[in-house]
């Protein structure tokens, strides 16, 4: 009996409760507002933002945008023609044209561990040097202290113990490493040609597996016996051609990258 009486009871102030309004079609929900913490003057402190990304080097940003741009200028100039690419002082010939670009403005930069040293840039390993490999794929060990602001971000070299496929498929993830700004050098064996090509990276597509890069002279012919070259900006292939070109035996390929420390001429090490 007392149970009953209980659940009656129970029932009646249920009943006494106002019942919720149903919410009315096209009105927003009600705003759920979160706890916060008020300072000492009933000011909200705000949540910790979560660290940022570490900021990119705006010297070394810089360098490789004006690296970049004098290479589409002197395309834009060149407008589709063929440019002399013959003799060692042609700009035009591959290594020429990078090394170009990168002297025409590096004068403006250091990197900030050797402040007072002026970069340089450096030649290919000579052919004597490269055995057993073949020429093409090296540049000469030049130290940071002497000048040298690049470092090897990646390397490939044919493995003749592993398969052709295997080899290719290492070749095709070392292209999938090149960034904006990269020199790449690679010893070819490819529809252009065999030996030595240098060029710059403009960037890697994952999403369509391809490479944007610009260069001189890949593709050129001769005239009254005198080579020219055709300058390229923002030439796109897949990954599986770059990697075909130098996936050969005693051939392979090399990213040469720009250090992280590249400051302005006459900025001081923090």
């Amino acid at each position: 009996m007392r149970k009953r009486w209980m659940a009656g009871l129970m029932c009646l102030l249920l009943a006494a409760l106002p019942a919720a309004a149903p919410a009315e079609e096209g009105n927003p929900p009600e705003e759920i507002v979160e706890n916060v913490l008020l300072d000492e003057d009933n000011e909200e402190i705000p949540e910790a933002l979560p660290a940022e990304e570490k900021p990119e080097n705006a010297a070394r940003e810089d360098l490789i945008d004006r690296i970049i741009a004098l290479g589409k200028k002197l395309y834009d100039e060149a407008g589709g023609k063929r440019k002399r690419a013959h003799y060692a002082s042609d700009i035009y010939v591959c290594k020429n044209f990078t090394v170009y670009l990168f002297r025409q403005n590096r004068d403006d930069f250091r990197m900030a561990e050797f402040p007072d040293t002026p970069l340089v840039i450096p030649n290919n390993l000579p052919a004597k040097q490269c055995k057993p490999y073949a020429y093409g794929f090296l540049w000469e060990n030049i130290p940071a202290e002497k000048g040298n602001p690049f470092e090897a971000a990646a390397q490939f070299i044919y493995d003749p113990d592993l398969s052709k496929e295997e080899n290719l498929n290492l070749a095709m993830d070392f292209m999938r490493q090149a960034r904006r700004g990269d020199y790449f050098q690679m010893s070819a064996d490819y529809e252009y040609g065999v030996g030595a090509h240098s060029a710059i990276m403009l960037s890697y597509d994952p999403e369509t597996d391809e490479i944007h890069w610009m260069d001189s002279n890949m593709r050129g012919g001769k005239r009254d016996g005198i080579r020219y070259g055709l300058v390229q900006y923002d030439e796109v292939k897949s990954v599986e051609w770059w990697a075909s070109a130098f996936c050969h035996k005693k051939r392979g390929a090399t990213l040469y990258r720009l250090r992280d420390d590249i400051v302005y001429a006459g900025d001081k090490k923090e």
